[in-house]
């Protein structure tokens, strides 16, 4: 095992929080490089890692030789490219700086230009050797696409260094390559700025670009916004609108925007401002990323976009609270042992961890978290390296939750000031009943940055954590919900529904739904859900997230008819962590499970489900509303009794109250909330 980062800079007068500086994230660029470059020991050698797993990633197993060799190339630029995210602000800092006793600037110099170069064995192919290669399908993209972009990115930051030491005949090679991807077909998403970037590459070093196409996707990319600072990825919301638009379109207003498109450049800025003002918030109050959304192995590139709204003209990002953001996240994994694999980091959150991997991924495909070193592209006298940690949950008093609620993109998360956790409830999912990969990204009921999401799907129990399933009696096993809707948030509390076999073609499939009540309380969320099943009987189970120890204190509690389980043991930070899962009277039973091999923070887990079998569940029957908490805290410390049982009773203010299910939830300390799911449905959206 590679000895753990140590950090030989530490200030905590400058960085009370983590004590990171610019020197400190130097250093852990010059770490995570050395890394890559323990099996590529000669400056010769392609910029390929030694490969770990075989069956998702590629180049996949059983392509075809056409398609292999497709797959070889790109995963060698994909090596390139997204290692020279980590590796351009050495080289324009150290430009003699050596790995394995030659010249990281001579070797990134060598092998760009050998990815550009046709018939070299490293090329990466021309966009037409792409298209003949496979068979001129109109529709088909390639992964060397999304490369060009990081590509050009460190070319200038490293101009001086080994752009303008390439000699004319190769600076026309490489911009000739560059052309190819930047100039036809590409994935109508975040993949248009990386054409985008390529031309504005091109047209500031005096290459003939088409204007027409560049407006054309910079008008695309600004009706992808949907607000709150965040654009719509294809059909989905994920840290895609962060770590691609709100970092690829600042580089392009600076590169090519403000000069040659000032409107649209300034429609980009006002939207990376808008997204700093609610974003810091998105972390954990240690800086945690939260796992969420698709790529997650890209880890702490979802803190780039903090940097890169200090490369606009008038930037509105607090620098202390963006440094501290970034610092924690990136000390969440380079501290962890089980963060490389091999010298690169793995194929996971933290360690290797298959559930969490795209087919379109690659061994190499995790060092675009090396965007999360955009920041070494700010001086060293910039704000952002000179101004004081701030806290990011900074203003919050003890046990106060702050929500922040983004309507466009359906995502509401809260700071606890309790725990230091930040959960994220999120809306508008909609997947295959059958991708349960796909569910674990994005359709859990909350995301928790100190609990990442389990993978478990235990179908003989139901049990698919901090999520429902339904089971039928004709069902030959349980099914998670696959579609979130989204519908609004109303006094503290977020209103959604989901659906369970959502399909748009069988719409008799899909009638099964649970409408979805819940809001915060200090530790966690509390959840006044309403089931609405029109075939019965049904047996319906609701799981906690996954607990990292298998070998945990477990302590089974009940109050008054309330039941609770409390969870209480280590995670793979080394931290002392606690759960507590309770159920009130329309639940049945509560118990644990184990679950091998689905956690991403320790590999096994424990997991917390209650079940309700239902008979009977029309309107005015008894006991409608699935009454829950989960809460959290990862801190060491223990939770009270009131913590565990902070609910009294549910009222009903008015007889229409009774009549028309809108309870009050009255708690212990004095709290009321009022439920009512009327009007919904209106505001439903997806």
């Amino acid at each position: 095992m590679r000895e753990r980062f140590k950090n030989l800079h530490e200030d905590f007068n400058l960085s009370p929080y983590t004590g990171i500086t610019r020197d400190s994230v130097m250093d852990a660029a010059k770490y995570l490089i050395r890394g890559f470059f323990e099996g590529i020991r000669e400056t010769d050698a392609p910029p390929v890692v030694t490969r770990t797993e075989f069956d998702i990633t590629y180049p996949h197993k059983n392509a075809g030789p056409k398609q292999l060799d497709r797959e070889r190339r790109a995963e060698i630029f994909e090596g390139l490219a997204r290692s020279f995210f980590i590796a351009a602000p050495i080289i324009h800092e150290e430009p003699e700086f050596t790995v394995n006793g030659f010249s990281l600037r001579e070797y990134y110099k060598q092998h760009v230009l050998r990815v550009a170069t046709s018939g070299n064995p490293e090329s990466a192919g021309s966009y037409d050797e792409m298209m003949k290669s496979a068979g001129d399908d109109p529709y088909v993209c390639f992964q060397q696409t999304v490369e060009t972009c990081a590509l050009v990115i460190c070319l200038d930051a490293t101009e001086k260094e080994i752009w303008e030491t390439y000699t004319n005949e190769e600076k026309d090679a490489i911009a000739s390559f560059l052309s190819g991807y930047a100039h036809h077909m590409t994935v109508p998403q975040n993949w248009r700025l990386f054409n985008m970037l390529d031309m504005a590459f091109l047209k500031k070093h005096g290459y003939e670009i088409d204007e027409d196409i560049m407006l054309e996707h910079a008008l695309a990319i600004k009706n992808y916004c949907v607000g709150d600072g965040w654009y719509r990825d294809g059909q989905s919301f994920d840290y895609y609108s962060c770590w691609a638009f709100n970092v690829y379109a600042p580089i392009w207003c600076r590169e090519y925007g403000y000069e040659n498109m000032p409107e649209i450049a300034a429609f980009y800025e006002q939207v990376s401002n808008d997204l700093v003002k609610t974003f810091p918030a998105f972390f954990g109050r240690n800086g945690f990323v939260n796992m969420w959304g698709r790529s997650g192995i890209y880890r702490n590139a979802a803190v780039s976009p903090l940097a890169a709204n200090f490369f606009l003209k008038s930037p509105a990002a607090d620098p202390g609270i963006a440094r501290r953001v970034t610092a924690g996240a990136l000390l969440q994994f380079i501290e962890r042992d089980d963060f490389l694999s091999g010298g690169v980091p793995s194929l996971g959150f933290y360690g290797q961890f298959p559930p969490l991997v795209q087919g379109y991924s690659c061994a190499e495909s995790p060092l675009w978290l090396g965007k999360a070193f955009l920041c070494l592209d700010l001086p060293k006298d910039h704000p952002f390296w000179t101004a004081k940690e701030k806290d990011n949950f900074e203003g919050l008093k003890d046990n106060e939750v702050r929500t922040n609620v983004l309507n466009g993109p359906a995502l509401v998360f809260s700071n606890h000031s309790a725990n230091g956790e930040t959960v994220l409830r999120s809306g508008k999912v909609l997947k295959n009943p059958k991708d349960i990969h796909g569910m674990c990204n994005y359709a859990k009921l909350s995301y928790n940055t100190d609990f990442p999401w389990d993978s478990a799907f235990i179908k003989d129990k139901g049990v698919f954590p901090m999520q429902y399933t339904i089971k039928e009696k004709t069902m030959v096993e349980p099914v998670p919900a696959n579609a979130l809707f989204y519908g609004e948030v109303r006094d503290e509390v977020l209103y959604r529904r989901e659906f369970f076999n959502f399909n748009l073609e069988t719409e008799m499939h899909w009638i099964n739904a649970i409408d979805l009540a819940d809001f915060t309380v200090p530790y966690g969320i509390f959840r006044a859900d309403r089931a609405r099943l029109v075939r019965k009987p049904s047996l319906i189970t609701l799981s906690s997230y996954g607990f990292p120890d298998v070998n945990a204190d477990i302590k089974r509690l009940e109050k008054n008819g309330a039941k609770a389980v409390l969870l209480t043991g280590l995670d793979g930070h080394g931290r002392k962590i606690s759960m507590a899962m309770t159920v009130w009277d329309a639940f049945d039973e509560i118990d644990t499970i184990l679950s091998k091999g689905t956690n991403p923070d320790r590999g096994d887990s424990l997991i917390i489900y209650a079940t309700r079998r239902v008979e009977k569940m029309y309107a005015g029957s008894e006991n409608k509303f699935l009454l829950s908490q989960v809460i959290t805290r990862a801190d060491g410390m223990e939770f009270s009794e009131e913590d565990i049982f902070p609910f009294k009773a549910v009222a009903f203010e008015t007889p229409s109250d009774r009549a028309l299910e809108r309870p009050t939830l009255v708690f212990s300390d004095g709290r009321k909330v009022k439920i009512s799911f009327e009007g919904i449905e209106k505001g439903l959206k997806i």
